[in-house]
């Protein structure tokens, strides 16, 4: 059964465009990951320093080895682009009769 990752993360106002270009360049990564399935980056109408990604996994597993794949420079890269803490969790679809 997948499982659904969906994080959430929200730019300085003058931060906004450089956040959405670096979770864009992260993208070919999380997908080259072992029991990645689909990535899809969202960015919000109503307030567009705001960002959801929503990525479908094989098992919770496999998201959480693939920050591997992200160099750790790239990493630190991100923190002065952010207005808080990332957030997310995972998800199971609900079967529907």
């Amino acid at each position: 059964m997948t499982v659904t990752r969906i994080g959430e993360t929200q730019a300085k106002p003058e931060t906004a465009n450089s956040l959405r270009n670096f979770l864009l360049s992260i993208i070919p990564m999380i997908k080259s990951s072992q029991g990645c399935e689909s990535v899809i980056l969202y960015q919000s109408h109503d307030d567009p320093t705001k960002f959801t990604m929503i990525e479908v996994w094989d098992n919770i597993e496999s998201h959480q080895a693939s920050v591997k794949n992200i160099p750790p420079e790239m990493l630190t890269e991100i923190r002065p682009l952010l207005a808080s803490a990332p957030t997310g969790g995972y998800y199971t679809g609900v079967d529907q009769p």
